[in-house]
């Protein structure tokens, strides 16, 4: 920074004189400019890196735009990568979590943790998870309904409307219940929101012959790949974007829920989007 300010300066001032006041040497004054002159070296790098994220809308930290630049060709380190996007102030969106919380006492039946919170699944459709999660726009709400394989945490079927009804929770599951191949059969695990302890999804399970779980009660890590998911949608599109209008904010979400299956990559899938997990483990 004394460098430049001194380039700046010398045609008006004694360049003895600058020195003297910026405390330098002429050699490491004249070191630091010819440093100056020097084409940077990373400059192909720092492109590569801001179009990354750019196109990530500002979602991915720097070991996902690293797998991102690895997928390029690019042979890069991790830290160089930290190092560089600092230099350019592109900074990952913070996640400020904030949840619906549909726990409203004991009006149904509770189902044993059958989950137990093994996260793992060896193969598609043998675990799902599902919650409720609640966005404020203006004097409104929506709420949002998903149903997430737990093999490659892809949202494989969900329903958003304006209020956590029965009706909400139960055409997320019927969606997710018609993408089933023959014979799969899932264990699907939530909380105890009173939609899932209700008859009417209950009877879905059991017509579906699905084995039901819940976590218990006012403890959200026993379901947390759900909470997981809720956080990065806030984080990555909802706490970092003014929506006007409800109508504004569904086409964004959905466009969300798209970009997450399809082209998200994720640290967990090594490096691949959910889509791109799948594909790859079927076609083995």
């Amino acid at each position: 920074m004394k460098t430049q300010i001194i380039a700046a300066l010398k045609a008006e001032f004694p360049l003895s004189v600058l020195l003297a006041v910026a405390g330098l040497t002429r050699s490491t004054f004249f070191y630091h400019q010819a440093r100056l002159d020097r084409p940077d070296p990373h400059a192909e790098l720092k492109a590569a890196i801001t179009e990354a994220f750019e196109q990530a809308k500002g979602r991915y930290g720097h070991r996902r735009i690293h797998t991102v630049l690895t997928r390029q060709g690019w042979q890069v380190a991790k830290k160089t990568v930290l190092t560089l996007m600092n230099t350019l102030g592109l900074v990952c969106i913070v996640r400020r979590p904030r949840r619906y919380r549909s726990w409203l006492g004991q009006p149904g039946t509770v189902a044993e943790n059958v989950l137990n919170r093994e996260f793992g699944a060896e193969a598609p459709d043998t675990k799902w998870v599902t919650d409720v999660t609640e966005f404020r726009i203006g004097d409104r709400k929506v709420y949002l309904s998903p149903v997430i394989d737990l093999f490659d945490r892809s949202v494989i079927a969900y329903s958003c409307g304006p209020s956590p009804t029965l009706e909400l929770t139960n055409s997320s599951l019927r969606e997710a219940i018609a993408t089933l191949p023959a014979g799969a059969a899932p264990l699907v695990h939530s909380d105890q929101g009173f939609q899932y302890q209700h008859a009417s999804w209950r009877a879905l399970l059991a017509d579906a012959c699905l084995t039901q779980s819940m976590s218990r009660r006012a403890n959200c890590l026993d379901n947390s790949i759900a909470e997981n998911f809720f956080g990065h949608l806030k984080e990555e599109l909802f706490h970092h974007t003014r929506f006007d209008t409800v109508e504004e904010f569904t086409v964004a979400l959905h466009e969300y829920i798209d970009w997450y299956n399809t082209t998200r990559i994720s640290t967990t899938l090594k490096g691949l989007s959910p889509v791109e997990y799948r594909a790859q483990a079927l076609a083995a």
